[in-house]
Protein backbone atom coordinates (compact mmCIF):
# COMPACT_ATOMS: atom_id res chain seq x y z
CA UNK A 1 0.00 0.00 0.00
CA UNK A 2 1.49 3.40 -0.91
CA UNK A 3 -0.59 6.35 -0.23
CA UNK A 4 0.98 9.70 -0.61
CA UNK A 5 0.10 13.74 0.20
CA UNK A 6 1.14 16.69 -2.07
CA UNK A 7 1.07 19.91 -2.84
CA UNK A 8 0.25 21.76 -6.07
CA UNK A 9 -0.01 25.62 -5.50
CA UNK A 10 -1.68 24.98 -2.30
CA UNK A 11 -0.17 23.68 1.20
CA UNK A 12 -1.02 20.29 2.41
CA UNK A 13 -4.18 20.32 4.97
CA UNK A 14 -3.56 19.33 8.54
CA UNK A 15 -4.62 15.68 8.15
CA UNK A 16 -3.52 12.76 10.14
CA UNK A 17 -2.10 11.29 6.75
CA UNK A 18 -1.74 7.86 8.61
CA UNK A 19 -5.26 7.78 9.63
CA UNK A 20 -6.51 8.86 6.11
CA UNK A 21 -4.37 6.00 4.77
CA UNK A 22 -6.15 3.09 7.01
CA UNK A 23 -9.25 4.97 6.42
CA UNK A 24 -8.81 4.30 2.89
CA UNK A 25 -7.32 1.10 3.13
CA UNK A 26 -10.38 -0.15 4.68
CA UNK A 27 -12.96 1.58 2.08
CA UNK A 28 -11.02 -0.30 -0.68
CA UNK A 29 -11.04 -3.51 1.27
CA UNK A 30 -14.55 -3.54 2.06
CA UNK A 31 -15.08 -2.77 -1.37
CA UNK A 32 -13.62 -5.62 -2.50
CA UNK A 33 -10.11 -3.72 -4.28
CA UNK A 34 -6.57 -3.70 -2.20
CA UNK A 35 -4.24 -0.50 -2.58
CA UNK A 36 -2.30 0.21 -4.93
CA UNK A 37 -0.24 3.42 -5.57
CA UNK A 38 -2.97 6.28 -4.61
CA UNK A 39 -1.27 10.15 -4.83
CA UNK A 40 -2.85 13.16 -3.35
CA UNK A 41 -2.40 16.55 -4.55
CA UNK A 42 -3.53 19.72 -2.92
CA UNK A 43 -3.82 21.84 -5.33
CA UNK A 44 -5.58 25.61 -5.63
CA UNK A 45 -8.65 26.02 -8.13
CA UNK A 46 -6.64 27.85 -10.73
CA UNK A 47 -3.98 24.86 -10.80
CA UNK A 48 -7.40 22.58 -10.96
CA UNK A 49 -9.15 24.84 -13.24
CA UNK A 50 -6.13 24.04 -16.12
CA UNK A 51 -6.25 20.79 -15.42
CA UNK A 52 -10.07 20.31 -16.40
CA UNK A 53 -9.51 22.25 -18.83
CA UNK A 54 -6.31 20.21 -20.65
CA UNK A 55 -7.60 16.59 -19.62
CA UNK A 56 -11.13 17.10 -19.62
CA UNK A 57 -12.04 19.50 -22.00
CA UNK A 58 -14.23 21.39 -19.06
CA UNK A 59 -14.33 24.78 -18.52
CA UNK A 60 -15.32 24.71 -15.46
CA UNK A 61 -14.23 24.67 -11.23
CA UNK A 62 -14.10 21.38 -9.56
CA UNK A 63 -13.45 19.82 -6.32
CA UNK A 64 -11.13 16.47 -7.31
CA UNK A 65 -10.66 15.43 -10.61
CA UNK A 66 -9.41 11.38 -10.78
CA UNK A 67 -7.33 9.88 -12.95
CA UNK A 68 -8.02 6.16 -12.65
CA UNK A 69 -4.92 3.35 -12.64
CA UNK A 70 -6.33 0.68 -11.59
CA UNK A 71 -5.72 -2.78 -12.57
CA UNK A 72 -7.67 -5.89 -11.60
CA UNK A 73 -8.89 -4.88 -8.32
CA UNK A 74 -5.20 -3.24 -7.41
CA UNK A 75 -6.72 0.60 -7.01
CA UNK A 76 -4.26 3.10 -8.03
CA UNK A 77 -4.81 6.25 -9.16
CA UNK A 78 -3.92 10.35 -9.03
CA UNK A 79 -6.20 12.63 -7.14
CA UNK A 80 -6.41 16.04 -7.55
CA UNK A 81 -8.27 18.26 -4.77
CA UNK A 82 -8.66 22.09 -5.36
CA UNK A 83 -8.46 22.85 -1.53
CA UNK A 84 -10.10 26.41 -2.93
CA UNK A 85 -13.37 24.88 -3.67
CA UNK A 86 -13.40 22.09 -0.40
CA UNK A 87 -13.66 25.21 1.58
CA UNK A 88 -15.82 27.21 -0.52
CA UNK A 89 -18.31 23.86 -0.79
CA UNK A 90 -18.35 23.44 3.11
CA UNK A 91 -18.80 26.92 3.75
CA UNK A 92 -21.86 26.24 1.36
CA UNK A 93 -23.05 23.04 2.84
CA UNK A 94 -22.81 24.40 6.25
CA UNK A 95 -20.26 21.85 7.59
CA UNK A 96 -16.45 21.69 8.57
CA UNK A 97 -13.40 22.06 5.82
CA UNK A 98 -12.15 18.87 7.19
CA UNK A 99 -16.01 17.10 6.95
CA UNK A 100 -15.78 18.08 3.34
CA UNK A 101 -12.08 17.55 2.92
CA UNK A 102 -12.88 14.21 4.41
CA UNK A 103 -15.90 13.91 2.01
CA UNK A 104 -13.72 14.52 -1.32
CA UNK A 105 -10.72 12.15 -0.44
CA UNK A 106 -13.59 9.47 -0.29
CA UNK A 107 -15.52 10.24 -3.24
CA UNK A 108 -11.93 10.09 -5.24
CA UNK A 109 -11.45 6.72 -3.80
CA UNK A 110 -15.50 5.77 -4.46
CA UNK A 111 -14.68 6.66 -8.93
CA UNK A 112 -11.80 4.46 -8.14
CA UNK A 113 -13.78 1.88 -7.18
CA UNK A 114 -16.04 2.53 -10.30
CA UNK A 115 -19.12 4.00 -8.64
CA UNK A 116 -20.37 6.51 -11.02
CA UNK A 117 -22.09 9.78 -10.06
CA UNK A 118 -23.42 10.93 -13.39
CA UNK A 119 -27.07 10.16 -12.95
CA UNK A 120 -29.17 10.79 -10.15
CA UNK A 121 -29.96 7.05 -9.03
CA UNK A 122 -25.97 6.94 -9.41
CA UNK A 123 -25.50 10.17 -7.38
CA UNK A 124 -27.65 8.60 -4.73
CA UNK A 125 -25.72 5.39 -4.99
CA UNK A 126 -22.50 7.32 -4.44
CA UNK A 127 -24.03 9.52 -1.30
CA UNK A 128 -24.91 6.40 0.30
CA UNK A 129 -21.07 4.90 -0.03
CA UNK A 130 -19.82 8.15 0.81
CA UNK A 131 -21.68 8.30 4.11
CA UNK A 132 -21.30 4.95 4.78
CA UNK A 133 -17.40 5.23 4.49
CA UNK A 134 -17.06 9.04 6.58
CA UNK A 135 -19.30 6.64 9.53
CA UNK A 136 -15.98 4.18 8.82
CA UNK A 137 -13.43 7.07 9.76
CA UNK A 138 -14.61 7.57 13.22
CA UNK A 139 -13.64 4.25 14.31
CA UNK A 140 -9.95 4.92 12.79
CA UNK A 141 -7.77 5.70 15.66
Amino acid sequence: MLITYNSCEAEIPAIDQKRISDWVNRVVVNNGGEVGEINYYFCSDDYLLKMNREHLNHDYFTDIITFDYTVANIISGDLFISIDTVRDNAEEYKCTFFDELHRVIIHGILHLLEIDDKTDEDQKIMTQKEDESLALLSEID
